[in-house]
């Protein structure tokens, strides 16, 4: 009989969180602390208005952390099984870490607590969770395009080292040489043109190598990750609808269990 309250306390406290009033508001705490966090850069501010930044960095931080408290009173064990949860438990946990406010990196590191704006807003927890789904197949496209960099690496060092060492001196000079080509950043006036001066026919090396990593791979990379993000959307919506679909069947038992008494 004693443990029906704790039970019901458990139960409105996750409720709460849930609401729409609770969970926006911590995503309005996440953007003013990340603003806080950007003011403590500017040295004029800090000086102006130190100790009222770092009084509402601590303000923010007491919110982060009593949420992630009635996070954990509510669900208990089950809090840590979900990876959004031990994302936001690491992330405001590095801001309790005795030497934070005294070593600089660790002091840094406070303004991942922006980051906690993706676990809170389900859109970006879909593109993220988009991504991370699609790493598998990501990283077969990664080797094929490594394979195509290192033979486009060698074949250029070959033909245009002698003549162009500052581009394609060696490998790793060539590689970085044709990934500023795959960006398209100053591709031609930049590099390929001066070496079709002294080599008229390097167009019929650079182009295809254009083709197939900027046009072909990168957009295969990118199809990748919409397909993902499509999946994961669509995992999502089962999801809510088969809670949806459990509470409907939860409440006509109800309903037949009340018409049951009357008859």
């Amino acid at each position: 009989m004693q443990k029906q309250p704790s039970l019901s306390l458990r139960a409105r406290t996750a409720h709460l969180l849930e609401t729409p009033l609770i969970r926006y508001g911590i995503i309005g705490v996440i953007l003013f602390n990340a603003i806080i966090l950007g003011l403590e850069t500017s040295d004029a501010v800090m000086a102006v208005a130190g100790p009222v930044i770092y009084a509402l960095d601590t303000i923010c931080l007491a919110i982060f952390i009593v949420e992630i408290a009635a996070k954990l009173f509510a669900y208990r064990l089950s809090f840590f099984r979900s990876g959004w949860n031990l994302f936001d438990f690491i992330i405001v946990g590095v801001a309790l870490v005795p030497a934070a406010q005294s070593l600089s990196v660790l002091r840094a590191l406070r303004i991942l607590r922006v980051l906690r704006v993706i676990s809170a807003t389900p859109s970006l927890r879909r593109v993220v969770e988009g991504f991370l789904s699609a790493l598998p197949g990501m990283g077969s496209v990664f080797m094929l395009m490594s394979l195509i960099f290192y033979i486009g690496s060698v074949m250029a060092t070959k033909l245009f080292g002698a003549a162009f060492p500052q581009w394609f001196g060696d490998l790793g000079a060539s590689a970085y040489s044709l990934f500023q080509i795959m960006t398209l950043e100053s591709w031609s006036m930049g590099i390929v043109r001066p070496v079709m001066e002294v080599y008229p026919y390097a167009w019929a090396f650079f182009v295809p190598f254009i083709l197939v990593t900027t046009f072909a791979v990168v957009n295969l990379l990118v199809g990748l990750i919409v397909n993902s993000m499509q999946d994961a959307h669509h995992e999502e919506t089962n999801a809510a609808t088969d809670v949806y679909r459990d509470e409907v069947l939860v409440r006509l038992e109800a309903i037949e269990k009340q018409l049951s008494r009357r008859d």
